[in-house]
């Protein structure tokens, strides 16, 4: 949970970034797809901030279409987000203690009604539901099995969501979740790869973020020395680019920055355009990194600018949901 205003115009401006190439959505180390079994189990997509359950129609049919996953998705109207406003009147907001109860109960109460839909799906009762978290509806899944518990629940998989709760004491960074992250880094169950449950996190590595002055105190990233092919192997870049390397970094490269920042405390760290890679992994999960994948499907291009469900993507990931 963001400031309200923080993370749409965060969307705004990065729609507005070239498109990097796209040859480049590949994972960070190599995975074999597996072909999909005959009724794999259904799969609850879980709308992140700001987004709405149309937005995930695109992924809907992918997933039924190319993989044979029934999917539900819990029922969000961008309108609902105004209910966290509530969280003003809490004097644990403006303490930074805020706790997901009552402010949140409204998003549970959907998960709960989407994954008892999903279940109805289900032709073995042994399976269980897949839960497809985006960006916030990642830890907003890990909170509801922390209060609701996940006997029904097979996979965790999260799509760019902001885990970790920002570093304490960085000059310039506000907790913008208002201390809802650090109650699911103390109170929820850690991140696990069970064959009773799997933690699966993906983020995207679409823009380098930088400082807001000056240039970037990180080292050159192994990334970026060139592409990255199938088999995550590095090559070494043309000299037939080398003159179109910018200089310095750009206007977007410094405000996609800023926003890193507010959410791992730096700025000049790779991510998806809105939540950054070291915040999207969780220690136990099996952890992935998808090259060129984009936020949100606001904004997004599954051929310029894919995000985490373009058929392009979901293809290095579906067969979590297969097993």
């Amino acid at each position: 949970m963001y400031y309200p205003l923080v993370l749409p115009l965060a969307l705004a401006m990065v729609s507005l970034l070239p498109a990097i190439n796209s040859q480049r959505t590949s994972i960070c180390f190599s995975l074999t797809s597996s072909s999909a079994p005959s009724t794999p189990r259904p799969a609850v997509i879980l709308p992140g901030l700001g987004n709405n359950t149309g937005d995930y129609e695109g992924l809907v049919a992918t997933l039924k279409e190319g993989y044979n996953v029934p999917c539900v998705v819990a029922q969000v109207s961008r309108f609902d987000w105004l209910r966290n406003a509530a969280g003003l009147v809490d004097p644990n907001y403006w303490k930074g203690t805020l706790q997901p109860s009552p402010v949140l109960d409204w998003y549970l109460k959907r998960v709960e009604k989407a994954i008892s839909d999903a279940k109805l799906l289900c032709t073995d009762e042994n399976k269980g539901v897949s839960l497809i978290g985006h960006s916030a509806g990642g830890w907003l899944a890990r909170v509801y099995m922390h209060k609701f518990g996940f006997s029904d629940i097979s996979l965790l998989l999260t799509l760019g969501c902001p885990h970790l709760p920002p570093p304490k004491g960085v000059q310039g960074v506000i907790d913008q979740t208002r201390g809802l992250l650090d109650y699911v880094a103390v109170n929820c169950q850690p991140a696990v790869y069970t064959p009773e449950l799997r933690y699966v996190c993906i983020a995207g590595r679409y823009i380098q973020g930088a400082l807001l002055t000056g240039g970037s105190n990180s080292p050159p990233d192994e990334h970026t020395s060139g592409d990255t092919n199938s088999d995550g192997d590095h090559s070494l870049p043309s000299e037939g680019n080398s003159k179109n390397v910018p200089t310095g970094p750009t206007f977007q490269a410094r405000f996609v920055g800023q926003g890193y920042k507010q959410v791992c405390g730096k700025a000049d760290v790779w991510g998806d355009g809105v939540v950054p890679e070291m915040a999207a992994h969780l220690e136990g999960a099996l952890n992935i990194s998808l090259e060129g994948v984009y936020h949100s499907p606001v904004g997004s291009d599954d051929h310029t600018r894919p995000w985490f469900g373009s058929p392009s993507v979901v293809d290095k990931w579906a067969h979590h949901l297969l097993n």
